[in-house]
């Protein structure tokens, strides 16, 4: 892992041993190596002798230190050493610069005892005042009305990294021309000119130190018997454990306001990792289970087999997330018996050192891994499932290389915490993802997958669920040829969300095509609809046996439709709408209008009326059909997204895929709170050549001639091997017309993609179909 072969891990404050001694030599190698040291870091002397001094180092020495170093001084600070074992242990050490023969500056190091333990104790009143404030556990100093130093403490000395010697005389922003020091220089000005004491708290690294502290400062004049200001002390007291305290409720808060703002599985994990990076980690990752990253359910974690996960989050301190070795989005797997699958399977947080045989095998079996736990000096680490409602998640990792503490056991109660209430957003996203992409399904299902090739016209559409938080709606479309080249559209929007709306959707589409396949005008067949809208429900609504003496409450199952049918032989559309918005046309010229249809019930009101409006439509117009998401919105009129429809459509002659994706743009609203349907369709004409209509007498003797006009006219049209056919076909239809339906009778053919015959009569009487039976001829 690096150049003493230990492997960072957590830092440790030992019993520092008194025989601690160590030469190092001019050149920064060690030189001599004593049994105190063996006996501190467990490095033997052949291990370190003779190799570079900075190789023992865990951090930085302090500022101070290296400055003292810098100058051949004598230095006393703490520093943080890297042991064989692994790990960190920050110890109190003293650097005495020696001189060799040939001039050059060699270092002795040894451990640093407190001053004050040297010479006598003096019995009278005064000089125990002295000792008690020169061994005060607290650092104070004195300073004059100037705000220069007179006398500081020796715990005072050891935070500055100066003795008194050195700072007697200096202001705090001459001692440490940098921040904040610049701002305790302008504290203590302050008590100086009001004479009213100042408190002030901070967190940051001292001269004196290898890692940052919570420190807070009580300024306080000195006044003599007459009330002048004489000076002031300052009394430092150290609040790192309350300050931690205060961070691990601030993280708390925050994870409670800001993790599951969403129904999605990686924001909620973003959010998570976000957390804890600003909160107490320097680098977060958070693994999925495969199944649970692609919002299934969660299968139990084996323990006889490496499991795979997906790195769904990450983050850092460091810009761009250096430290990591799987991208976000990759897959990745912890192999059996190993720190994350023993924390995965065991379902508890875990604080593993990085010195553990079981961590160093984790660590080395991926050299990426490996080699950014040495670059980024990683030295702390913590793990813990991602687990709600009894079922394991996922895992995130929680690491520490800037901070210079440890993970403690209260760091890893606050990241159990904010994960079981990550975990709970988690799965609730799952769950919602697992019953979105059902019922997306369901739907998808239930619509038709491609435009049908049509001689009456071509048709283009699109259909967009709800892009909020809401469940997808019950918006359906269909497209359904009918007799005599004729094509039935139809556009609906089924009340509600979810999974039920999609499936009451797929009854009502279904129930459309069987009553087209009827060939049932547009109110009727929009009636027969209403009928089946209130049958199912009063079938899924509330109990009726519960009000039998009440009349039935509608709307339970509600829905609105638009159901139009075009003849491209007449070139006419006849339309009824059942509470839906009404259709537009643009004409070949480029002219928009919206067509003023009876507007009719919503279905499932039931005993109200439809009516159906016939237009002519010119050959080329463009039909547009939609449900009311698409001009409906929270922020804007209806008559506004009325508007914004007519300026799409606008002399749009182009093809109509790139004309739906056109009105899309331009008229979808911002945050769409419905599904969305848009049905374009461009009209077409038969030409006269491929339509031939015959008028018959109510005669027997219609028949033969009808039969002979049909075969000359399909043996014009090249279809002689139809002529057999086509004539058995005329001859059963306009006997049957003639013998039992009124005048006038009317045959005609029509040449499509197929043959089409039809005989029609003046009688009311719907025909009865019969389907021909195996042995029929």
């Amino acid at each position: 892992m690096d150049s003493w072969g230990g492997t960072p891990g957590g830092t440790v404050e030992p019993r520092v041993p008194e025989d601690l001694a160590v030469v190092v030599g001019a050149d920064g190698t060690v030189t001599t190596w004593c049994a105190g040291a063996r006996q501190l870091l467990g490095y033997e002397a052949e291990d370190v002798v003779g190799r570079p001094a900075a190789g023992l180092l865990a951090a930085d020495l302090p500022e101070s230190a290296r400055r003292h170093v810098a100058e051949g001084r004598r230095w006393v600070t703490e520093v943080a050493l890297r042991p064989r074992s692994g790990g960190r242990v920050v110890v109190r050490l003293k650097g005495t610069p020696l001189v060799d023969g040939e001039g050059a500056r060699p270092w002795l190091v040894t451990a640093a005892a407190p001053e004050h333990m040297a010479g006598p104790v003096q019995p009278d009143a005064e000089a125990l005042w002295d000792l008690t404030l020169a061994q005060l556990p607290v650092p104070v100093a004195v300073y004059d009305t100037e705000a220069r130093l007179v006398w500081a403490n020796e715990v005072m000395t050891l935070l500055m990294g100066r003795d008194v010697a050195e700072m007697r005389g200096l202001t705090l922003w001459e001692i440490q021309p940098t921040p904040p020091f610049d701002e305790y220089d302008r504290l203590q000005r302050q008590v100086l000119r009001t004479g009213e004491p100042v408190f002030h708290e901070n967190y940051g690294q001292a001269p004196g130190e290898v890692r940052g502290h919570a420190w807070s400062m009580f300024l306080s004049p000195l006044k003599d018997a007459s009330g002048m200001v004489r000076g002031l002390s300052a009394a430092v007291f150290d609040t790192t454990e309350q300050y931690w305290a205060r961070r691990r409720l601030a993280v708390l808060n925050d994870a409670s306001l800001r993790i599951g703002s969403t129904l999605d599985v990686t924001r909620t994990a973003e959010e998570l990792a976000d957390v804890a990076v600003t909160g107490f980690a320097d680098f977060v990752t958070v693994d999925l289970l495969e199944s649970v990253a692609l919002g299934e359910e969660p299968e139990p974690v084996p323990g006889d087999r490496p499991v795979t996960v997906r790195r769904t989050a990450q983050r850092s301190v460091l810009e761009g997330c250096p430290e990591a070795v799987v991208a976000s989005g990759e897959q990745t797997f912890y192999p059996v018996d190993t720190p994350p699958m023993r924390a995965l399977i065991a379902g508890r947080g875990t604080r593993p050192k990085l010195g553990d045989p079981g961590m160093r095998e984790w660590v080395d079996s991926s050299r990426a891994r490996a080699e950014s736990v040495a670059k980024f000096r990683i030295h702390s680490v913590m793990m813990v499932p991602l687990r709600a409602r009894g079922v394991t998640l996922g895992l995130v990792h929680f690491l520490r290389h800037r901070t210079a503490e440890p993970f403690s056991d209260d760091d890893l109660l606050l990241a159990e915490e904010i994960v079981a209430r990550a975990a709970v957003s988690v799965d609730n996203a799952r769950r919602y993802t697992l019953e979105r992409r059902t019922a997306l399904a369901l739907q998808r299902s239930l619509l038709p997958e491609r435009p049908t090739d049509l001689a009456a016209m071509d048709v283009a559409y699109r259909y967009l669920p709800a892009g909020s938080g809401a469940d997808v709606g019950g918006d359906w479309f269909d497209v359904i040829p009918l007799s005599g080249a004729r094509v039935a559209l139809v556009v609906g929007d089924v009340v509600g969300h979810g999974i039920h709306a999609s499936a009451t959707m797929g009854r009502l589409r279904t129930a459309v095509r069987t009553l087209a396949d009827v060939d049932l005008a547009p109110d009727e067949l929009l009636t027969q609809l209403d009928d089946l809208v209130v049958r199912l429900d009063r079938e899924e609504g509330p109990d009726t046996r519960d009000r039998a003496a009440e009349a039935p409450t509608p709307g339970e199952v509600g829905a609105t439709c638009l159901y139009a049918v075009y003849d491209p032989v007449s070139r006419r559309c006849a339309m009824a709408r059942a509470g839906h918005p009404p259709p537009a046309v643009v004409t070949p010229d480029g002219e928009v209008r919206f067509l003023h249809l009876p507007t009719g019930p919503p279905l499932g009101l039931g005993g109200l009326p439809f009516e159906s409006v016939e237009v002519e439509l010119e050959e080329g117009s463009l039909l547009a059909l939609y449900t009311d998401g698409l001009v409906e919105a929270a922020d804007r009129d209806i008559e506004v997204g009325l508007d914004l429809l007519r300026g799409a459509l606008a002399d749009r002659a182009g093809p109509l895929e790139e004309t739906c994706d056109d009105v899309l743009r331009a008229v979808l609203p911002a945050r769409p709170a419905d599904d969305i349907v848009l049905m374009l369709a461009r009209t077409s004409a038969l030409d006269a050549s491929r339509v031939r209509t015959w008028h018959l007498p109510r005669d027997p003797a219609a028949v033969a001639r009808a039969r002979k006009a049909a075969s000359e006219q399909v043996t014009a049209w090249g279809l002689g091997e139809a002529s057999f056919a086509t004539e058995l076909v005329v001859s059963e239809l306009v006997t049957n017309a003639v013998r039992y339906g009124d005048d006038p009778v009317v045959l005609r053919l029509i040449r499509d993609a197929a043959l089409i015959c039809e005989v029609a009569d003046g009688s009311s009487t719907a025909p009865h179909l019969r389907r021909a039976r195996v042995f029929d001829e």
